[in-house]
């Protein structure tokens, strides 16, 4: 990406209003209110309640947020996290890689690796047997489904079955 700052001049100043910033990087005085509170480093007042100003770092860093946002199409989130590894040391103290995975490990992958081709080199050399293929299982025979008979079909939900003697159901009480 060419230097956002570089396309942009910026005056050489200390402190910068929010209408010149606005007027810098051609964004509307809303934009730049919504991207200070995704960005809370950007910008500072000197007093409560006086007017935010920005420093030139701070001039650098819309542009470089306007670049992420409208040019490479992150959103505001990926853009403040983009800026966060970007900006983030490296812990000085941050354990080697030989350390994390072992100082062998080369040696420890060149034998997995010979193990596996000579895998591969084994079944290979089978002549003569099928290639090993999955097949479904072979089908079952099948049973002669019969329909169940109307004495054992289960009633409906709800409803009583009728009864299985000749005998017509007694009345319920109660106006149940």
């Amino acid at each position: 990406m060419p230097d956002a700052a570089a396309q942009v001049e910026i005056p050489k100043r200390a402190l910068f209003k929010a209408a010149e910033v606005c007027d810098l990087v051609k964004v509307q005085p809303y934009v730049l209110r919504s991207w200070e509170a995704e960005f809370p480093d950007l910008g500072l007042s000197k007093a409560s309640g006086a007017p935010r100003v920005y420093r030139r770092e701070d001039v650098e860093q819309v542009l470089r947020i306007k670049h992420l946002l409208l040019v490479e199409g992150l959103t505001l989130a990926g853009a403040r996290r983009r800026l966060e590894d970007e900006t983030s040391p490296v812990a000085p103290d941050a354990p080697a890689i030989d350390e994390l995975i072992g100082r062998n490990a080369r040696e420890r992958l060149t034998a997995v690796k010979r193990g596996l081709q000579s895998i591969l080199d084994l079944l290979a050399s089978r002549v003569g047997v099928e290639e090993f293929r999955l097949a479904p299982p072979p089908s079952a025979p099948a049973r002669h489904a019969r329909p169940m008979a109307a004495s054992r079909a289960k009633p409906a939900r709800g409803k009583r079955p009728a009864p299985r003697s000749g005998r017509a159901p007694q009345a319920r009480r109660n106006g149940r």
